[in-house]
């Protein structure tokens, strides 16, 4: 369970993210090739954590909470962020997704089911990449603030409970 709630909060950072984006044309094929890169980034995290696992067995569990705690840090931080700049569709993509490699490390090193994380943030950025992106069109605007903040609180909750559960 807690894989398939991870999924859904790494695919909320682009949710956050994409709803700013108002005139992207090509909605169905960003939402498709984010969703692709948020199930390869976490491939390669998976790996690199679990070689750091064999490599810092003693260490692992604390680094793991400080990468998520971080990275939800910098989810709420970038809330302050403002700029508007054209991005070709790749490079947003990849842009976007990049944040699963950084928390697929973590998971890597606690020994989750990767391939169940893998599904559900592939599954979840899909549907709300899109969803996000065709709201950003419409005339409804949602703040992607909020998004970024209950992420990034996730995240931060993850890695204190990570650091504490594996402390006692």
């Amino acid at each position: 369970m807690q894989e398939i709630l991870t999924g859904l909060i790494v695919a909320l950072d682009v949710v956050a993210l994409y709803l700013l984006l108002p005139d992207v044309k090509q909605r169905f094929l960003l939402s498709l090739w984010t969703a692709l890169l948020h199930m390869i980034f976490p491939i390669i995290g998976f790996t690199v954590g679990s070689w750091m696992v064999h490599i810092l067995l003693q260490w692992s569990n604390l680094v793991s909470s400080i990468l998520l705690f971080s990275i939800g840090l910098q989810l709420i931080l970038s809330t302050r962020n403002r700029q508007t700049i054209v991005i070709p569709i790749t490079i947003l993509a990849i842009t976007a997704s990049l944040d699963t490699f950084s928390v697929s490390i973590s998971f890597g090193m606690l020994n989750l089911q990767k391939h169940l994380f893998i599904l559900s943030a592939g599954l979840w950025t899909f549907a709300l990449s899109y969803i996000s992106l065709y709201l950003a069109k419409s005339r409804l605007k949602i703040k992607g603030d909020a998004l970024k903040w209950i992420a990034g609180m996730a995240l931060i909750i993850i890695g204190v409970y990570t650091f504490i559960y594996h402390i006692e």
